[in-house]
This record gives C-alpha cells, structure tokens and sequence, in this order.
C-alpha cells in the first residue's frame, strides 16, 4: 500500500508519515517547506519538496506512484492571521485541497484522509460534537468545512471514500516554535526561551483543550484500516479545558523559567472552545490520554535540545485594519 502525506515536513504530518511507516506502508511525503523542516520527515519516507497548489507535479506524482491512500495535513493553520490573508488562505486552504480531491476522484483511491478543525463549529457552545451544526466565524475555519462538503460532495456524485478529523490546538515535538502566529504552546515555549515576556491577548481567560500528538497523530494513521470510519467525521484530540493564564504557568514549570507575561489587547476569536471525543473513543478506543502537563514537559524536553527559533513577520499581509498587536511586521 501506499500513501502521500501531504504537510509530511511540518508538525502532524510528520508525525502521521511515521506511524504509517511503521504499519508498513510505502510513504511519499510532500512538502513545500514554508512551515515545515526537510529534517521532520521520517527516515524511509520519499521526499518531494513541492506545493499542493503545483497541478502539474501533482499530476506526475499521482500518475508515477499509484497511491492508495491520501492523508491531507499541508495547511496554513494560522487561524486567527486568516482573516488579514484571505486569498492566501484560500488558495492554500481550500483550493490546494480541491486539487487533491479531483486526483483522486480520477485515480480511485480507497480513503482520502483529511485533517479539518474545530474552528468550523465556529463560537458555539463547548463540548461541540459531531452533530453541532458547523458555523464557521473565520476564514480558516470556512475554507476546512468548505472542503468537508466538497468531500462529501465528491463521495456522493464518484464514491470517493473518506474520513474527517476535527484536530484542535494539538503540540509536540517537531512543531515549528517560531511561528509567531500560531500554536500557543510553541509560542510560548519560543518566548520563555528568549527571556519573554509571554504575550497573552486580553485577559488569558479564554479556555482551550490542548491535545498531545501522541492522541492524535496514530489515529489518524490507523484510520484506513477501518472501514466502518468512511463517511464519518470524527472530533479528536484533548478532553481537559484550561485557560491561557493556566497554560502559561505549565510552560514556565516545564522549562524551570520564570518571565514576565504582557497582556496585549483583545483579538477577535472565540472565547471557549473545546470539543467531544466520545465518538472517537467508541471507534477507535478510550485509552488514556497525555496530560497537559505531562505532554507539555515531554515538549520542553524537545525544546531545550533544538532551542529557540526565529519568529518573522508573515510578509504578505493583505488587510492591515485591525491587525493585533504584534502581528505586524513593524511590531
């Protein structure tokens, strides 16, 4: 069997490439760098630095290599930045995955694995389940659930199999802690590094369930060796709530640093957001899960080898109205 890992030199996808690996599959791993590192990807994976919104490489790769399966990660998953770059994240969002999605329409593959988010249940009220309508508050958030529907639209009109999980705030090793603009715990892990502050926007009571990649990335990964998953949508990730100020504190204990914390202004962004995993749980197993300080000092441990990473300014902000603080290159 194999597979192409798209997002395979980037965070999860990495992860994923290496438990798929592992259960024997043949792994293309296709990245084009902008978040990712050459050296995330898996010894035995095949490398192909490149972009999804490349049609032409995507063609040659489909037609070369026959794939199986196709397990979509390769996002630009900077929710809150995603209404200051829409066409941006469009054209990586939604139309990078389109692309992939007529592909294997034409070349018949058994599942096409996509990783959504949560952020498409938008602010409704917390634990979302499957069965909370999705309504979306942000561009990031409508390009995933734009993609879920064109892939049950594509089943329904060409059989094309699928499955679809709602990931939300997950952390580890591998995650590329220079990214100003996404992944909380990175953020601050980078900035306890740097000797802070930790920069916290409005109160730092906005809660969130952080998920370890180690209840994460395997299930993915085993999701094709289950049929009875085709079709279905699948919260998955952390059960355990807490809010900023609290996550702060746990980064600092797990990397024996104390800095100051800046509290910068409000962001516009949902206040409690966390979701339900019972589905998941009955499918694929309840087995314990990593504990957010258990998870957070196995992070740091990781962090403390590789350091601190730059944290540039995305360059191409298309709508500076209303930017936050510290987004901005001048910042």
């Amino acid at each position: 069997m194999r597979a192409l890992v798209t997002g395979a030199a980037g965070f999860i996808g990495s992860h994923v490439a290496e438990h798929l690996l592992r259960e024997g599959l043949e792994v293309i791993a296709l990245d084009d760098l902008s978040g990712g590192f050459a050296d995330n990807v898996p010894e035995g994976a095949t490398f192909v630095q490149g972009s999804i919104n490349d049609r032409s490489l995507l063609d040659t790769l489909f037609e070369k290599h026959g794939f199986d399966y196709v397990f979509h990660l390769a996002a630009y998953a900077a929710e809150g930045l995603s209404p200051f770059i829409r066409r941006f994240n469009y054209e990586n969002n939604l139309i990078g995955s389109i692309n992939l999605i007529n592909l294997s329409v034409i070349y018949k593959i058994k599942c096409f694995v996509f990783t959504s988010s949560i952020a498409v249940y938008g602010s409704a009220p917390p634990p979302m389940t499957e069965d909370t309508t999705p309504r979306p508050e942000d561009p990031y958030g409508i390009a995933k659930y734009a993609v879920e529907l064109d892939l049950r639209a594509a089943h329904h009109q060409f059989g094309l199999p699928y499955v679809i999980f709602r990931a939300h705030n997950v952390y580890g090793s591998r995650q590329n802690i220079g990214d100003r603009y996404r992944n909380v715990v990175g953020i601050f892990m980078n900035q306890v590094l740097r000797g802070g502050p930790l920069t916290v926007f409005g109160d730092g009571q906005q809660t969130r369930a952080f998920s370890h990649i180690d209840d994460v990335a395997p299930v993915i990964a085993r999701s094709i060796q289950c049929p009875e998953v085709m079709g279905e949508v699948f919260n998955i990730g952390g059960d355990v709530a807490i809010s900023v100020n609290e996550l702060a504190e746990v980064v600092m204990a797990a990397l024996d640093r104390q800095v100051p914390i800046k509290h910068l202004r409000s962001r516009q962004e949902v206040k409690d957001a966390y979701a339900s995993h019972e589905k998941a749980a009955r499918v694929f197993g309840g087995k314990k899960k990593v504990s957010i300080e258990d998870g957070v000092r196995q992070m740091a441990e990781w962090v403390k080898v590789v350091g601190s990473r730059a944290a540039p300014a995305f360059e191409n902000i298309e709508i500076r109205e209303g930017l936050p603080e510290g987004w901005s290159g001048n910042d």
